[in-house]
């Protein structure tokens, strides 16, 4: 079975509109930051590297979100990341942040790709990430060949 990237969460005063609950698009802040924790926390390649030194860029192209429960200042949640596709040049992510007792408060599927830096057009994925995504089985699974 494969690995999710699991972290605790606590949700900030800043995180929060005035009528108490998540501003929506901090959810997006937090699942970057989480993404930029996998990288280095997950997969061993310290996010920054990719981006400052190796100056390849992973912008989302594509989400897909769905938002069925609230979340407030001081509610602790935990945020999951696992990987659906690996593609030449795209990373397919599953996003979930669920409350206590497993609670999903919203679900976010990502389209990232592996863009340079200096010219802005898409990459090879590098050969370490897919490496160190195997290696640490947050690889997908692989569908059951179909019967003979």
């Amino acid at each position: 079975m494969k690995a999710a990237f699991r972290r605790p969460h606590r949700i900030r005063f800043s995180d929060c509109d005035p009528a108490g609950i998540v501003f929506y698009p901090q959810y997006f802040v937090m699942l970057n930051g989480h993404v930029e924790d996998w990288f280095g926390s997950g997969l061993g390649i310290p996010y920054r590297s990719i981006i400052v030194e190796r100056r390849i860029g992973l912008p989302t192209v594509r989400l897909e979100v769905d938002f069925t429960a609230v979340s407030r200042m001081g509610d602790d949640v935990e945020l999951a990341l696992s990987v659906e596709r690996v593609g030449r040049a795209s990373l397919t992510l599953s996003h979930a942040i669920s409350g206590a007792g497993g609670e999903r408060r919203m679900a976010m599927r990502q389209v990232l790709v592996a863009t340079s830096l200096d010219t802005h057009r898409a990459l090879a994925l590098p050969d370490d990430v897919r490496a160190a995504i195997d290696a640490r089985g947050y690889a997908p699974e692989q569908p059951a060949a179909a019967a003979a």
